[in-house]
């Protein structure tokens, strides 16, 4: 798929940009959601990034997953099912022109993709060397294929699969 692939140094304003996202999606849902977690590049303080926030909306199980789809519903959003990651729930929207462009999931507590998620965003987080040598990749893959988001993506898969096989993930 050709696609634009901009990298940008990190930007403090992504954290806001988080949280403004957060709030509206935590009015919409209610109780509904055990917690919602910023992940993926842009989460991580000093990492090189797409600038486009990841989120992951934590259900307790799928018990109440049928609700958090109407509620996303009703704020502009569209289930997209699990686009081939199982464990992980897609949605798109239309109408949020406002707040950054962000790729919105669904997971539920013991979902393998959350955890992953999570364990990798947390050891970039502790892991300085890591973030410069992966923010040097993803500069590095977007200068290379600044017009292919999948070779893009294929360029930095090495780095991500060492940090997994180092976390047994």
């Amino acid at each position: 798929m050709k696609k634009q692939v901009i990298v940008e140094k990190y930007d403090e304003a992504w954290e806001q940009d988080f949280r403004q996202i957060e709030s509206e999606l935590k009015e919409a849902l209610g109780g509904l959601a055990l917690r919602i977690e910023h992940v993926g590049s842009t989460s991580v303080k000093g990492l090189s990034a797409k600038p486009i926030i990841d989120i992951d909306i934590v259900i307790p199980d799928y018990s109440c997953f049928d609700a958090v789809v109407s509620a996303l519903q009703k704020i502009g959003y569209q289930h997209e099912g699990d686009l081939g990651i199982p464990g992980r729930e897609a949605f798109n929207y239309s109408g949020k022109e406002r707040l950054r462009k962000h790729h919105l999931y669904v997971c539920t507590e013991d979902s393998e993709e959350l955890r992953r998620h999570l364990t990798f965003r947390d050891y970039l987080r502790s892991h300085p060397e890591a973030v410069c040598e992966y923010s040097r990749v993803k500069e590095e893959g977007a200068r290379l294929f600044p017009e292919d988001i999948d070779k893009y993506i294929e360029y930095k898969s090495p780095f991500i699969e060492k940090i997994y096989r180092e976390l047994g993930l």
